[in-house]
């Protein structure tokens, strides 16, 4: 397993030298600043290699640009609608172009309009620590209430709808502000200047697609990707939906185990695999995550491990973000399985035995509580969370208790 860390580059306050003393062996990072839909040119790549080869003091790192995540999918190829034909050309360029470079491995998504939501980013806990958090109750009151959605209040139990009309009435100007800002976050490059107008818009956009008609766009767009990537002998991997329900009426077709099998079966080669996202699919009670990498494990490309703590057993659900080690996924059983699977992968001869992961999210703790980071990205909570998880694989393959793995 390769231990990675995501860099969302020079802006990042989280530096290459803290991932040195960190003791990553590899880099996760995106050429963010590129607008959606465009190539990413092999000088703007070449740069951000450079920009993680060197320390701050000039020196070389060591590290490497190991995965993208993510090479971002257009609402237009989505949809397959507007420019989505010169959007696909330019992913497919941007394929050869990262190949070129040396970079195997490009973790994408496709959610519809929001890449993941929370309703809290600095959700405080009993600790001292904050993390982020999806309250059930308090979306449904932005859904119904603030945005306004037509037959929002249809998508919730009775109970929750009765619970987001309390929360509502009871939250002033500046609360609601709050709240929009942190719902649409994770909508890429908006947050700043995003108006509720602007989501209705995207919304609406989405009001005649079902999820049958979003999975057929996907296989659609692997069966022109995934070709072009096992060609180059690169690695595709779809990040699951976050979180994995139904959301603003939105089609989600990435949120179950039945889902991948879907679209693997459908583009069945190897370069169309998995991002194993412990957190996004672990906010779901029916979903094993050990299962799941038992059964998917040889087209999973890609390990983001975290944890979350769900409040109901609901597949609509509050959740919050626990410590790695903390949460509903049993980290230990999970790993055992990637070990398992790394095993079987070096049997076999192949090149890819070794998973990167990164160690996803982590909790504000610490000097991360004054640093005010990316949300969820903090610098301590994530070695926290890595020193944790190199822990279990460093007690699963010692060679006094390592078994069969």
């Amino acid at each position: 397993m390769k231990q990675t860390w995501r860099w969302f580059g020079p802006k990042d306050l989280v530096s290459i030298d803290s991932m040195l003393q960190a003791g990553v062996q590899g880099v996760v990072s995106a050429l963010h600043h590129i607008p959606t839909g465009t190539a990413w040119s092999p000088a703007e790549i070449a740069q951000r290699q450079r920009e993680i080869a060197t320390t701050s003091a000039g020196g070389p790192s060591g590290l490497a640009w190991d995965v993208v995540e993510s090479l971002p999918v257009s609402e237009d190829i989505k949809r397959q609608t507007g420019n989505w034909r010169e959007h696909l050309a330019a992913w497919k360029q941007s394929l050869h172009n990262l190949h070129a470079a040396g970079i195997e491995v490009v973790c994408y998504n496709f959610m519809p309009v929001l890449d993941w939501t929370r309703t809290d980013l600095a959700y405080a806990l009993p600790n001292g620590a904050t993390c982020m958090r999806f309250e059930l109750p308090v979306f449904a009151a932005f859904d119904i209430h603030i945005l306004g959605r037509d037959g929002a209040a249809d998508d919730y139990p009775d109970d929750v709808v009765a619970t987001a009309k309390d929360v509502f009435a009871k939250m002033d100007a500046s609360q609601i502000e709050g709240l929009v800002r942190n719902v649409v976050f994770g909508l890429p490059g908006a947050a700043e200047n995003f108006s509720l107008d602007d989501l209705r818009y995207h919304l609406a956009a989405y009001a005649h697609l079902s999820e049958d008609g979003l999975r057929a766009n996907l296989v659609d767009f692997l069966s022109e990707v995934a070709p072009v990537a096992q060609s180059l002998g690169m690695r595709l991997c779809c990040h699951p939906d976050d979180p994995p329900t139904t959301l603003l009426g939105l089609p989600r077709i990435m949120s179950t185990e039945a889902d991948y099998t879907h679209v693997l079966n459908a583009v069945d080669v190897m370069a169309n695999g998995v991002t194993l996202c412990s957190g996004s699919l672990g906010a779901r009670p029916e979903n094993d995550l050990t299962g799941m990498m038992e059964r998917l494990g040889d087209r999973v490309h890609f390990l983001h491990l975290r944890n979350v703590k769900r409040e109901s057993d609901a597949v609509q659900t509050s959740f919050y973000e626990a410590g790695h080690l903390e949460g509903d996924t049993d980290m230990v059983t999970l790993i055992a399985a990637v070990l398992k699977q790394e095993a079987k992968r070096r049997a076999d001869g192949r090149g890819d035995a070794s998973i990167p992961f990164r160690p996803d999210h982590g909790q504000d703790i610490l000097d991360d509580l004054g640093r005010k980071a990316q949300p969820g990205y903090p610098a301590i909570g994530r070695l926290k969370g890595l020193a944790e998880l190199r822990g279990i694989i460093t007690a699963l393959t010692h060679t006094d208790v390592r078994g069969g793995l």
